[in-house]
């Protein structure tokens, strides 16, 4: 069987204020001609289908309008869709019964019986005569049974996987299993300023072993970087369809094919990148002279602005700079170009104020020597004449007050 599997949609992203509805709707247009090529038996979307827990109304509608048009395109494909931490749960559990009449499995919350026991009805899931998945959407530590001894949260999660991996088993003999779930594992790269560590931190990232070599493939979501995990290729991330953070620029965007059978095939399918992500200087921080001539090399405007690259200006700052956005964004006037964010880097020691004289303490410091620490900390040498001047006439206007 083929399994086509896409995570990390977070439809209604903005992008340091700009919209990326347009990316994501070539994108949803890209998948809707993957689903009509490769005529998958199933698709997999393992969470984080939007941005927040309440998705503007534009987002739902180009989701729930893409959803209907790719089972209209392939009729009999099993879809199954999961909760990831930036959804809300309750709210696609709300349109279960409405796309469940299409052939859509939603599972959002963990569902219980009146007893409070898992309810795993829900959590297996169709894929066909020959398979079966086993959606456990984000767990929360709500979610989890208390379990005494070792790391309690890592434990429940195990738990809770465990019995509807074994009621799989029970009820669906010599279907194939495939894991769907949306999670934190150990040794999995992070997207630096576009994920949250989950489930409690760092420290509880879940082993490998949550999932039995008994399961063909496993689907996940929540990390944004394409990756298998702890060396199976047949556990994988598929990754974020388009780049969240200006850190991943240079991230290799996809979904994965699944051929699963005796053996397991696995095809990335490159999902191309609509609006480019530029870091100027490309080498790294550079001083100011250095990033302006960079953006005076960038091309002229043309075209309509929504295809224009986003822009992260990378500046190395050795003393203050007023006024330095008036300058890059009249550097990036007539450009080619979306000024996403500045990011400055700066050449001080970085120490904190108390750091430098271990032997003092911060209240034993003279506010002269704060605020030459404070300087040193960001800047190289010493403050210019004229800002200690105005320093010293407030410090004596301070003291007067006083």
């Amino acid at each position: 069987m083929r399994i086509l599997h896409t995570a990390d949609w977070h439809l209604g992203h903005q992008l340091h204020g700009f919209d990326r509805g347009p990316e994501h709707e070539r994108f949803l247009g890209w998948l809707l001609d993957q689903v009509r090529r490769e005529k998958p038996d199933s698709l997999l979307i393992a969470g984080d289908i939007f941005d927040t827990a309440n998705p503007s109304a534009a987002a739902q509608t180009l989701f729930y309008r893409w959803l209907t048009e790719a089972v209209s395109v392939h009729k009999g494909m099993a879809v199954a869709l999961i909760a990831g931490n930036h959804d809300s749960a309750a709210r696609l559990d709300a349109v279960e019964p409405v796309l469940s009449a299409i052939g859509v499995s939603v599972v959002g919350t963990l569902p219980r019986d009146p007893a409070g026991a898992l309810d795993v009805e829900r959590l297996i899931v169709p894929l066909g005569p020959e398979a079966v998945a086993l959606a456990v959407p984000f767990l929360r530590p709500s979610d989890l049974p208390r379990i005494d001894g070792g790391d309690a949260l890592v434990e429940g999660v195990r738990a809770v996987y465990a019995e509807v991996i074994e009621a799989a088993r029970d009820r669906h003999p010599g279907k194939a299993l495939i894991g769907l779930g949306h999670c934190y594992m150990v040794g999995g790269a992070l997207s630096e300023l576009s994920e949250r560590r989950v489930l409690g931190g760092n420290q509880h990232a879940l082993p490998v072993d949550l999932f039995p070599a008994d399961l063909a493939y496993v689907a996940l979501g929540h990390l944004h970087r394409a990756q298998q995990v702890g060396g199976r290729s047949s556990v994988r991330y598929a990754g974020s369809p388009i780049p969240l953070s200006m850190t991943e620029a240079d991230y290799v965007h996809q979904v994965m094919l699944a051929e699963v059978g005796a053996s397991i095939t696995l095809r990335p399918l490159q999902v191309p990148r609509s609006v480019e992500l530029l870091r100027l200087p490309t080498s790294g921080p550079a001083p100011v002279e250095a990033v302006l001539a960079a953006i005076r090399a960038l091309p002229a405007a043309q075209g309509p602005e929504g295809a224009y690259p986003y822009v992260e200006v990378q500046v190395l700052l050795t003393a203050p700079r007023p006024g330095l956005r008036q300058e890059i964004e009249k550097a990036l006037e007539g450009k080619a170009a979306r000024l996403a964010t500045i990011r400055t880097h700066r050449v001080g020691t970085g120490e904190a104020l108390a750091e430098a004289d271990l032997g003092k303490d911060l209240r034993d410091l003279q506010p002269e020597e704060v605020f030459l620490r404070r300087w040193r900390r960001d800047h190289e040498g010493d403050p210019p004449a004229p800002l200690l001047a105005a320093f010293y006439a407030l410090l004596s206007e301070a003291g007067g007050a006083a």
